[in-house]
């Protein structure tokens, strides 16, 4: 096992930060790739591929370690489509033997059977987020409620962990995805809503789709990551500025390793995350985004909202990021 870095191992008797250090900078969330490879193409996504073997159960435990000593609350994992990965339910094992707060993944849902979401329970698994992109399938997704409604059946029948399924708004017929929200209120799960962005990060929704908004965020209780009510501010104003903590509150770990603010700005920053420190979160922390505004990444909003009080660099220090966003819808 690689050793951890002693200028990451915090002032924790056990090698983590301390409970005061860990509030002031340590990650609330996590988001790692365990492999890259889907089994679908979506027209609006860009995290994917067809052809990367999964990452080994040796690297990723090395990483969990490393995010762990970095004093991080909770653990999703991600792909790529997550179920592709052979040890998935020993990863799941490995978060909740290493006393993260939170445990949880996101899928596509397609490849799950009961004998999977078993073990999925047995291994400790406490969350699953599911997006799907309306009911019939169409040029740009086949995530769709006529193909993964077995799935669902599967998971309200044998699912022990939370299951939130989200309509996104963006990639199929408005009134498809109220069919969504309505189906997953019925199953029992928790509903959500999610917005495709284009790529400068802008979203371009239409008058027909503004109001299915409107008509959907009445409907469904809000959870702690739409607490902000910055998606209604976007829809409504097209901006939602605030002081991203992403690279400190909240971590994107690709499938090589590097931490990135998000998924989508995977070509403007990043470092290895077996070289990062404490000090690295604090400056990250502090650190300037100029995506903020338009910004649509769920998990990177909610983890620093909290933190909205601290105050973070000047504008005119920051160094202009790239406007090149990749289409996706909000997690």
């Amino acid at each position: 096992m690689t050793a951890i870095n002693g200028s990451a191992r915090g002032d924790g008797s056990n090698g983590e930060p301390g409970l005061f250090s860990r509030l002031r900078y340590s990650p609330f969330l996590a988001q790692m790739v365990i492999i890259r490879r889907c089994n679908l193409a979506c027209g609006y996504c860009t995290e994917y591929d067809k052809t990367s073997s999964p990452i080994s159960f040796e690297t990723l435990e090395q990483r969990l370690r490393k995010l762990k000593s970095l004093g991080t609350f909770g653990i999703s994992l991600t792909g790529g489509e997550p179920t592709m990965h052979p040890e998935l339910p020993r990863l799941v094992r490995t978060c909740r033997s290493l006393g993260f707060f939170r445990t949880g993944m996101i899928s596509n849902g397609l490849l799950l059977r009961p004998q999977l979401i078993q073990a999925l329970n047995d291994a400790g698994l406490q969350e699953m987020q599911i997006s799907i992109d309306g009911v019939h399938a169409n040029e740009t997704t086949e995530k769709v409620l006529d193909n993964l409604k077995k799935r669902l059946e599967s998971l309200r029948e044998h699912a022990r962990f939370q299951v939130v399924v989200s309509g996104v708004i963006g990639a199929a017929p408005p009134a498809e995805v109220e069919e969504v929200i309505a189906f997953a209120t019925k199953m029992g799960f928790t509903p959500r809503v999610l917005l495709i962005h284009d790529s400068n990060g802008q979203l371009k929704l239409s008058r027909e789709e503004v109001s299915l908004f409107e008509r959907i965020v009445k409907k469904i209780p809000k959870t702690w990551k739409e607490f902000s009510d910055y998606r209604d501010r976007l829809v409504r104003n097209g901006t939602a500025p605030f002081k991203c903590r992403a690279g400190s509150r909240y971590l994107y770990i690709d499938e090589f390793g590097k931490v990135n603010w998000c998924s989508q700005t995977r070509t403007v920053w990043s470092k290895d995350l077996m070289e990062y420190t404490r000090s690295d979160l604090r400056e990250q922390f502090y650190r300037y985004k100029s995506c903020h505004a338009t910004c649509t990444i769920g998990c990177a909003r909610a983890s620093s909202q909290l933190d909205n009080w601290r105050p973070q660099s000047h504008p005119e220090s920051a160094e202009p990021l790239s406007s090149a966003v990749a289409l996706s819808a909000g997690k």
